[in-house]
């Protein structure tokens, strides 16, 4: 079994980066499909990006795509999201999950973390 968990998240400015790490533990991710999903209050959980089981394929979200980046070091277990030109509209909890499938929907994904809040805020 897979236990994933967030970290990185924290308070950034408009305009500013952060990055965040999703690291596992029980099981190697190397085969999966590994996915960022966001969640607001109010709101339901929105896919962000997906990554392939080699790094070779992503996908972003159009509302990210441009400013966010997504990449994995299977050698450490770890795969990363790197957020660029923040936006006050990107607050959320931040999730990673893995997937058999190279999907965006989330019910095709499990072994969700806990999240980590991403605040961006002047």
């Amino acid at each position: 079994q897979v236990q994933l968990v967030e970290s990185g998240g924290g308070l950034a400015q408009p305009g500013g980066s952060l990055r965040l790490s999703c690291a596992a533990s029980g099981r190697t991710l190397s085969s999966y499909v590994m996915g960022w999903f966001r969640q607001a209050p109010g709101k339901e959980r929105e896919f962000v990006a997906r990554i392939n089981w080699s790094g070779g394929r992503t996908d972003y979200a159009a509302s990210v795509k441009g400013r966010f980046t997504i990449y994995r070091d299977n050698a450490k277990n770890t795969v990363y999201l790197q957020m660029n030109s923040l936006k006050p509209e990107d607050t959320a909890v931040y999730y990673c999950a893995k997937s058999s499938s190279y999907t965006s929907d989330y019910n095709g994904f499990g072994s969700w973390g806990q999240g980590t809040q991403v605040t961006v805020s002047s």
